[in-house]
């Protein structure tokens, strides 16, 4: 598998939920199996089948996230050079043209797993981050949608 980018507060947020499983969600889900058994037969007993397959999940969960933090690049926008340029992690504020127009926007370019358009994070491999990329302040950045081309101005480029 190779490496793949992601921010460091996307790894932080990795490490948080790898904890939780760990300490809190993985022993809770022992202590539910051990309730379930205690009620005798297992063949017909609906809360040990639940418990079990939420115990899967579970450590499903913790090893997805261990080898993806074991792949993970991580990289702090704030130590980026990049001139200028929108970069993986880089901040864009642009202004949509199309429509109503004027309408100024700001996205972050992060990892799939961080992504999350309420909070102004767009993924890298989305189509917005791959038209924005190694473009610079004042450039015009053609983004295809499904609803057809909309093009944006980049206004600036931070690194925070």
């Amino acid at each position: 598998m190779s490496k793949f980018p992601i921010t460091i507060t996307g790894a932080e947020l990795l490490r948080a939920e790898l904890q939780r499983l760990k300490t809190v969600d993985r022993p809770n889900v022992i202590a539910a199996i051990a309730e379930a058994r205690s009620h005798g037969d297992l063949s017909e007993n609906a809360e040990y089948d639940a418990a079990k397959e939420r115990q899967g999940f579970i450590e499903g969960r913790i090893k997805e996230i261990e080898g993806k933090l074991g792949n993970a690049q991580i990289i702090d926008p704030k130590l980026l050079d990049a001139d200028g340029r929108v970069v993986f992690g880089a901040t864009v504020e642009m202004e949509d043209l199309e429509g109503e127009g004027g309408k100024i926007v700001t996205y972050q370019i992060v990892g799939d797993d961080e992504a999350d358009i309420k909070q102004g994070k767009v993924s890298v491999s989305s189509p917005v981050a791959r038209a924005l990329i190694g473009k610079y302040a004042g450039d015009i950045a053609e983004v295809h949608t499904p609803g057809g081309v909309r093009e944006y101005e980049v206004i600036d480029v931070k690194y925070i």
